[in-house]
């Protein structure tokens, strides 16, 4: 039986027409507000829910908030935690 053919492949070369990288600038670390903004909507929220359970029926503004004052404790406690995403 006869012997196939070897094929030689060709060196890669990188197309010239690329610009070369530009290199990013490393990001400092976060302000100190958005450490405090960032906490502080996660323990807003968490205060919120709390003081719901326990006084939501003796507080004025509570009770007539309803079943919204869940979804206002874990926007704020969610806001929270997206900011974490950008902290650095």
């Amino acid at each position: 039986m006869p012997k196939s053919k070897v094929r030689k492949k060709t060196a890669y070369t990188p197309p010239v027409d690329r610009r070369t990288p530009v290199k990013v600038q490393a990001a400092g670390p976060s302000n100190l507000f958005y450490k405090i903004v960032m906490f502080g909507l996660m323990l807003l929220g968490l205060v919120w829910l709390v003081v719901n359970y326990i006084a939501g029926d003796k507080v004025s503004f509570l009770s007539e908030l309803g079943n919204w004052n869940f979804a206002i404790g874990f926007a704020a406690m969610i806001a929270g935690l997206l900011m974490t995403m950008r902290w650095r």
